[in-house]
């Protein structure tokens, strides 16, 4: 996508801004400034405010539609799609923990060519801002999956955001986003294929979060968004046996948000990429420990499952609190 397009929405606002006038010149200006003010550029990307719907809990954006204006969003990150359509796996594949949610669904998605012949078209109507999260067992899959969807390219499509954290069939099952080899080999593949901004979600399953960071921007990804959930697990003590069907699942919520934070911070302060922060964020003051350590935009998830409008109360305490602190811009909070 060229940088008219993904500029697009701020360009507009600027211009909005210089040509309203009149008796409501006044009120116009100020809310020119709030929107400047949230305002933000995630690679190439640029963002009327910083905050995104983490892709699988908000599912394509339409379960949505009735219950929040999903226009106001920063973006949508739509659940993961494959080549083909998945079923998942057989449940139970989702419990509550303390203070966090433990997920084994299975990557169950409709498959891209669905996506785009029926879905694309209806939640474009609702939101000029969708990120396209794609999956797969090879890096042949995944460089495919961007064939595809810069083949059908739509205006509303800002950005692929490629999810490695799902096991390599073809080495033994460990997930590509484990090592640096099969993140750089995944990345590589999805940039020989579009010129779509391109997002990496990475795992924190691992060693060194920097590592793998820097192997995907030297392979050519233009933003990271980090952290994936956290690999655990759950036993039923009365039946003897993992209360997830898959015995482990992924740890989202709160309690995963200190991992995220440092992890985000490591990122941050040792490479130039952009970092989305994902993981437990709740609340503005969430948001803004994230931003002041170095994001430039977050992911809200598993909030959204309790009151899916979450993110939308995130961006009004986030700018009434810029306000008072004297805050110019997200990137201004970074410590």
């Amino acid at each position: 996508m060229d940088n008219y397009k993904n500029n697009y929405n701020n360009d507009k606002i600027k211009t909005d801004c210089r040509e309203k006038k009149g008796d409501n010149a006044i009120s116009n200006e100020k809310e020119c400034e709030k929107n400047n003010l949230l305002s933000t550029q995630i690679g190439p990307i640029s963002l009327p405010n910083p905050v995104i719907l983490a892709s699988g809990t908000c599912g394509y954006g339409l379960e949505l539609i009735d219950l929040i204006d999903i226009s106001s969003i920063g973006a949508i990150a739509v659940k993961g799609l494959s080549l083909l359509p998945r079923v998942g796996n057989p449940p139970p594949r989702i419990i509550e923990t303390p203070c966090g949610l433990l997920n084994a669904i299975g990557l169950e998605n409709v498959g891209i060519d669905d996506f785009l012949k029926r879905l694309l078209p209806i939640i474009s109507s609702y939101t000029s801002r969708i990120i396209i999260n794609i999956l797969g067992d090879t890096a042949l899959d995944y460089a495919r999956l961007a064939k595809i969807i810069e083949e059908n390219r739509d205006d509303a499509i800002i950005g692929i955001e490629v999810n490695i954290s799902c096991p390599n069939v073809k080495e033994g099952g460990i997930a590509f986003g484990r090592s640096s080899k099969g993140a750089r080999e995944v990345t590589g593949a999805v940039r020989g294929e579009t010129g779509l901004p391109l997002i990496v979600k990475l795992s924190p399953n691992v060693a060194d979060i920097v590592e793998i960071a820097s192997s995907v921007q030297e392979a050519g990804a233009d933003a990271v968004s980090l952290i994936n959930t956290v690999l655990g697990m759950a036993i039923d003590i009365r039946k003897r046996r993992s209360r997830l069907s898959n015995i482990f699942g992924g740890l989202s919520g709160p309690c995963i948000r200190p991992i995220a934070l440092r992890m985000v911070w490591e990122v941050t302060h040792s490479l130039s990429i952009p970092v989305i922060g994902v993981g437990g964020i709740t609340s503005w003051r969430d948001a803004v420990e994230f931003f002041m350590a170095g994001a430039s935009a977050v992911q809200v998830g598993t909030a959204t499952l309790i009151e899916p409008d979450t993110g939308i109360q995130i961006i009004k305490g986030l700018e009434r609190f810029m306000i008072k602190e004297g805050y110019n811009s997200v990137k201004d909070m970074k410590i």
